[in-house]
């Protein structure tokens, strides 16, 4: 894993990157890589198997300058921009929560320079009836330390192992508190004004990014409800069958190692132009 600063133009981007191969732009969302750990989970680690892996850290998180404007097309600028810089035409995009957001936002508009597109837990779509869940009032503890409903919220069970080491009641690591800070800041930036993490415009969009898909979303995911994830598959024309991971939750990613090999199998089979 290697990690370096880039600037694109007045701003810096803090960018993670691993592996050797044809580019893939991971964005990421709340319980992730840049969001609460500086490090490659195995799941990241897995797509750059053949790939190399390009995961920058939002705008105003883990060493990224914030933007003087947010928008989702603000967001969405400034990862072009990025690639841009990068010398980067095509490529992979796969986007977890809001990140997926802004990888789906990114294929309907530029459906001619992303190779394949992956989505887990992504917000983004209003499904009548299906409302994405409030992070940032469960990110306020419980009697003033108990984090207990921002971890069910993120994954299956609030008791977990993972759940209690990156969302610890309590004061926690001061690098991983400022990275949580600064994903919540981001978030609250371009998706806490109405509509909430969502632009309902994109839904009849999403027939435009016709390259090949897999969307992959935790069965007890307690933020972006299943039902998102059943609106992508049908929205989109090349997605495969909707991957619902059995017993996890909106982290499905870190929380199950079939997202992992589903996601390493789907990316074997693409060809790279």
């Amino acid at each position: 894993m290697s990690e370096r600063l880039i600037e694109v133009g007045q701003r810096i981007v803090n960018v993670i990157e691993e592996g050797q191969g044809a580019p893939l732009l991971y964005l990421h969302g709340f319980a992730d890589l840049h969001g609460v750990s500086g490090e490659l989970f195995p799941f990241h680690k897995s797509l750059a198997k053949g790939r190399k892996l390009i995961a920058p850290a939002h705008p105003g998180v883990n060493g990224s300058d914030e933007l003087e404007f947010y928008s989702v097309d603000d967001v969405v600028f400034s990862y072009l921009e990025l690639l841009d810089t990068m010398k980067i035409d095509r490529f992979d995009l796969v986007g977890h929560c809001a990140g997926g957001w802004v990888a789906a936002e990114i294929a309907v508009r530029h459906p001619e320079r992303v190779r394949s597109l992956g989505l887990i837990g992504a917000s983004g779509l209003f499904v009548q009836g299906q409302l994405i869940g409030d992070v940032f009032m469960h990110a306020q503890p419980e009697r003033g330390v108990d984090y207990a409903t921002l971890r069910r919220m993120m994954f299956s069970d609030a008791d977990a192992p993972m759940a209690q080491r990156y969302f610890p009641n309590g004061r926690g690591d001061l690098e991983e508190e400022t990275r949580r800070y600064g994903m919540l800041r981001f978030g609250s930036f371009f998706g806490f004004k109405p509509p909430y993490f969502y632009n309902r415009s994109l839904i009849d969009r999403l027939g435009r990014a016709d390259m090949p898909a897999l969307i992959a979303w935790g069965e007890r995911d307690g933020m972006v409800p299943l039902a998102h994830g059943e609106a992508y598959a049908r929205g989109l024309p090349g997605a495969a069958p909707l991957l619902v991971a059995k017993g996890a939750g909106h982290a499905a990613h870190l929380e199950s190692p079939d997202v992992a090999r589903a996601f390493e199998g789907f990316l074997a089979a693409q060809t790279v132009a």
